[in-house]
């Protein structure tokens, strides 16, 4: 009696709805498969652009998965997780976003019916996961060395993997022109640790400003600047440091804008003028001591 007088725990908001079993799962794998029917058609050299018009009034038109999957206002907890895949293949290899989103949908496409008639999920994953054994070892068979060729050759093989890349972009026309100036990039940062070296800003490709999303925009290893002006055949590559800065002071007109073998200067401070805001508060602290230091001396 006591027992049954005991009040009862709410551990889920009021309003929550909770189910489970076999109805369940075939609803989380509707939603899945739904949401990658919508990047579906990106996918590919004739993939066609998406345009997303949010609650903000902000208009974005791109072909990227991980875009894609970002601006869309998904609210199922399954399909949420798809959006989870795409996120972190974009930060981690920084293309086939939508790939792997079509995959996962299709993995689950194909185990609907299996769960349908009974079959634990559990012997699914298993299945699944011998299978990608069998397809790594398949991969690596067929996969090309680069080892022990020529610089030229190992160009080659690269600029032919960036061009497949640039094939489904805005910028596919062009892509053997970015694909060759994208691989000098790479090779500049060099063959010993490179692992260790991305996330250096070593080397940088300007690029002329179309607000598009460039496959290696994305890449740590270099940083993009875009400079206002040009076309695409414009853009190069600086194998050293470029900052995005202009001259801003009278006369610069006349100024020479290229030195040879220059000495340079590095401030940790800004030597620009800048305005300060009304009512503002200087201190100046020490001054007299340095005043009696100065004097002394």
């Amino acid at each position: 009696m006591a027992a049954m007088m005991q009040p009862q725990i709410i551990l889920l908001k009021e309003g929550t709805d909770t189910s489970q079993g076999k109805a369940q799962l075939v609803s989380n794998i509707n939603a899945c498969t739904a949401v990658a029917d919508v990047v579906r058609t990106t996918l590919g050299p004739r993939g066609m652009d998406k345009l997303i018009h949010d609650d903000k009034g902000s208009v974005t038109i791109s072909n990227d998965g991980a875009t894609i999957m970002k601006l869309l206002d998904i609210v199922h907890p399954a399909a949420k997780i798809l959006v989870d895949i795409a996120k972190s293949q974009d930060s981690e290899v920084g293309d086939g976003t939508t790939t792997v989103v079509l995959l996962a949908a299709e993995f689950l496409r194909e185990a609907k019916p299996f769960i349908e008639d009974g079959v634990h999920p559990q012997n699914l994953i298993r299945s699944f996961r011998s299978a990608s054994y069998l397809a790594i070892e398949k991969i690596k068979e067929l996969a090309v060395s680069i080892q022990g060729k020529s610089l030229e050759e190992k160009k080659s093989l690269l600029a032919k993997c960036a061009a497949t890349t640039l094939s489904s972009k805005l910028i596919g026309g062009e892509k053997d022109f970015f694909a060759s100036m994208v691989v000098d990039s790479v090779i500049a940062i060099g063959y010993e640790d490179r692992l260790n070296m991305i996330g250096i800003k070593k080397v940088c490709i300007i690029l002329p400003p179309l607000n598009l999303k460039y496959p290696f925009a994305e890449l740590e290893i270099g940083l993009l600047v875009q400079v206002p002006g040009g076309t695409m055949r414009d853009s190069f590559l600086v194998n050293g440091v470029a900052f995005k800065k202009t001259f801003s002071y009278a006369g610069f007109e006349q100024q020479p804008k290229k030195f040879l073998n220059p000495r340079i200067l590095l401030l940790n401070i800004e030597l620009e003028l800048k305005s300060e805001k009304e009512n503002a508060e200087i201190r100046l602290v020490f001054f007299f001591f340095f005043f009696l230091y100065a004097y002394a001396f």
